[in-house]
């Protein structure tokens, strides 16, 4: 991954955790069986987060070219605008939800889950041109926002366990068994990734991605060894070994991170998203 496109991997990476992150907790909320203390501490980052991503969306001076990468910079604006909205929405949906007004804090929250996709598809609208179409790269955004979502709010989850040990474990099980099935659709999504056309991206130094070894260690170590773990933690929970699950989420989450940061580097390298 060339130095030019770190900011936009960043950028994209922060608007993935924070609008999967709101997804995956407001599932949570909605199923109603989670620690209330664990929803409301979860809820109280999504502003902070959102506020982080809007704050790298608007410091990046947005290029018509990265490292050969085309950029459709008139979707720009339309994605700081987005983040912009799901940060100023999800500001009553914490204060609902700190309150404990569950039925206000569910339709706050879903407002502010919708910003939250259509500041993903304007971050696809925006760097989907070499790629073979719109819909791959929103699809890839979206499930890379589901994954992470997932694998950090259930290591934050771990921790309530390991506090207190006599909460249910539906929970936890539900939250590594969302995150297994998520980390398989993602892996799914590199077939076609890899199958159907894209363009090739002039200046790169390397734009073959399957002779590239990034892509084996962005599969083996973001994908394939953090799917293992997510198995694992899950039967952990239902062996009510929560100190082990947690332990494992907090090494599936560092993985999934950087798995991320490779694969969305990948795309800006070989116009391949994955």
């Amino acid at each position: 991954m060339s130095a030019e496109a770190l900011p936009y991997t960043l950028l994209i990476l922060l608007a993935e955790l924070t609008v999967g992150g709101l997804w995956v907790l407001l599932a949570a909320q909605w199923r109603g069986t989670s620690a209330p203390s664990f929803v409301k501490f979860s809820a109280a980052m999504v502003p902070v987060l959102a506020a982080i991503a809007f704050a790298v969306a608007v410091a990046l001076d947005v290029k018509d070219e990265i490292d050969g990468y085309p950029v459709d910079t008139a979707w720009a604006g339309e994605a700081r605008g987005a983040l912009l909205a799901v940060l100023v929405l999800s500001l009553p949906y914490v204060a609902l939800t700190l309150r404990g007004a569950r039925v206000p804090a569910l339709v706050a929250g879903s407002a502010a889950s919708l910003a939250g996709l259509a500041a993903l598809g304007f971050l696809a609208a925006e760097f989907s041109e070499p790629a073979w179409g719109y819909p791959l790269v929103l699809a890839s955004m979206a499930v890379g926002a589901l994954v992470l979502g997932a694998v950090s709010l259930g290591m934050v989850l771990g921790h309530w366990y390991l506090v207190t040990p006599r909460l249910p474990e539906q929970p936890l099980r539900e939250m590594t068994f969302w995150l297994l099935a998520v980390m398989a659709l993602q892996a799914l999504l590199i077939v076609p990734g890899l199958a159907l056309p894209h363009d090739t991206i002039s200046g790169s130094v390397d734009t073959a991605i399957l002779e590239n070894p990034f892509f084996y260690m962005r599969v083996a170590f973001g994908l394939a060894f953090p799917i293992l773990l997510a198995w694992m933690a899950y039967d952990s929970a239902g062996a009510r070994a929560m100190q082990s699950a947690t332990g494992l989420l907090y090494i599936a989450m560092a993985l999934v991170l950087a798995g991320e940061v490779v694969g969305k580097g990948l795309m800006f390298t070989s116009g391949v998203p994955n």
